[in-house]
C-alpha cells in the first residue's frame, strides 16, 4: 500500500480521537458552581477550546493538507506549458522535419536531448518514418499513452485528499457525537448536562468544518489540473498529426507497384506438311503411256 494511502487512513482513525480528548473535561461540576476557566491543555483559545485541544482535533487534517499542499504544488510546475511543450523546440523541429533538412537519425537525437514528453511523442513518431500514415499514428498513440500517464501522475493523491478529508470530519462528529451524548447520559445536573453537551457539538462539528476546509481547495486543484492536462493533451494532438503528414507515406504507395510487362514470345514456326508417298519424276515417267515425252 502506498505510504500516502497509509497516511490518509491514519488521518482517519485519529479524526475521532482528539473529539475525545477535547471532550475529557475532568470532573463533573455542580450546576451551581461557575465553570473551570482553563480547558484540556490551558485557557480557553477559540470555541472554548484550548489551543492545545484545536491542535489536537485538527493535526489529522494538517497532515491531509500538507499532503495535498506537496503533490499541488508539486504539479503545477511540472505541468508548465512551456515545459511540457517547448514553442521554440517544437517550431524548429517542425520546420525542418517538414523542409526535408533533416535525417531520421537526427531528428531522433533531437528528441532526446530535448526530453520533453511533446518530444518523447514526437521520437515514437519519428521511428516509424517513411511507413505508411496508420503504422506512424499508432506510435504516436503509443507515445502520447505513455506520456499522458506521466502527466496525470500524483493527481489520483489529490482527489483521494479531496474525497478522504470530509469522511475523516464526519467520523470525528459522529463519534464526538456518540460520547458526548453519553455523557449527557451518565450526568445528574441537567443545566451542567445541557452545558456540557453544547461542548461537545460545537467539538465535534468542527472536525466537519476542518474536513470540508481541506477538500474544497484540493478538489478545486484536481479539476484545474487536469484541465490542464486535457488542455495539453490536445495541442500535442495536433502537432503530433502535423509531424505524422510530414513524415508518413502517401496511402496510394501502400499497394507495390505493378511488375513491368513480360516480352512478348515470338510465333513458334508453322510446321511443314509432309505428303505420304509423293510421286517422284522418276515414278511419274514410268506412269506416263509410252511414247509420251517428259
Amino acid at each position: 500500500m502506498p505510504l500516502v494511502a497509509r497516511l490518509l487512513i491514519a488521518c482517519g482513525l485519529l479524526a475521532g480521537a482528539p473529539v475525545l480528548l477535547a471532550q475529557d473535561g475532568g470532573p463533573p461540576v455542580d450546576a451551581g458552581e461557575p465553570a473551570p476557566a482553563g480547558g484540556l491543555f490551558g485557557e480557553p483559545w477559540l470555541l472554548g477550546m484550548s489551543l492545545g485541544e484545536l491542535i489536537l482535533v485538527a493535526t489529522p487534517f494538517l497532515i491531509a493538507s500538507l499532503i495535498a499542499l506537496w503533490f499541488g504544488v508539486e504539479r503545477l510546475v511540472v505541468l508548465r506549458r512551456g515545459r511540457v511543450i517547448p514553442p521554440a523546440f517544437v517550431n524548429r523541429f517542425l520546420s525542418l522535419v517538414e523542409s526535408g533538412r533533416i535525417t531520421e537519425d537526427e531528428a531522433r537525437e533531437i528528441c532526446e536531448e530535448n526530453g520533453s514528453p511533446v518530444a518523447e511523442v514526437f521520437r515514437h513518431a519519428v521511428k516509424k518514418s517513411g511507413r505508411p500514415s496508420m503504422e506512424v499514428e499508432q506510435a504516436v498513440i503509443d507515445g502520447g499513452a505513455r506520456q499522458v500517464s506521466h502527466l496525470r501522475k500524483h493527481l489520483r493523491i489529490l482527489n483521494a485528499v479531496a474525497t478522504v478529508s470530509p469522511l475523516m470530519g464526519l467520523l470525528g462528529t459522529v463519534i464526538g457525537m456518540i460520547f458526548a451524548f453519553a455523557k449527557i447520559s451518565d450526568g445528574d445536573g441537567a443545566m451542567g448536562d445541557a452545558d456540557q453537551l453544547a461542548a461537545g457539538i460545537v467539538t465535534a462539528l468542527l472536525t466537519t468544518a476542518l474536513g470540508l476546509t481541506v477538500a474544497i481547495p484540493s478538489l478545486i486543484l484536481y479539476h484545474f489540473l487536469s484541465g490542464r492536462v486535457e488542455s495539453l493533451v490536445m495541442t500535442m494532438d495536433e502537432l503530433a498529426e502535423r509531424l505524422v503528414e510530414a513524415i508518413a507515406r502517401e496511402e496510394d504507395d501502400d499497394d507495390p507497384p505493378p511488375p513491368p510487362p513480360r516480352p512478348a514470345l515470338p510465333a513458334p514456326p508453322k510446321p511443314r506438311k509432309v505428303v505420304k508417298n509423293a510421286p517422284t519424276r522418276d515414278t511419274a515417267r514410268a506412269r506416263l503411256p509410252a511414247g509420251t515425252d517428259v
